[in-house]
């Protein structure tokens, strides 16, 4: 008998089930949930840079550079 005839013969008899400890659409819905999350946090820092844009100006005129508007 050859070796992949052997460790065919082998497996068939042993069936393994692995058993998800919670159903496998909600491992998807967790993941899209946190995606949002992040995506959310994100987006709350879209204007940080103009909040501060005197200081960037100020820095700009003091190391001769041109600031970014």
């Amino acid at each position: 008998m050859s070796l992949a005839a052997t460790v065919l013969a082998a497996s068939e008899g042993a069936h393994v089930v692995n058993e998800l400890p919670i159903p496998a659409v909600a491992y998807g819905l967790i993941v899209a949930a946190l995606f949002a999350v992040m995506g959310l946090v994100v987006f709350s820092f879209r204007d940080v840079a103009n909040r501060h844009s005197e200081k960037a100006e100020a820095y700009a005129r003091e190391h001769g550079g041109e600031s970014q508007h």
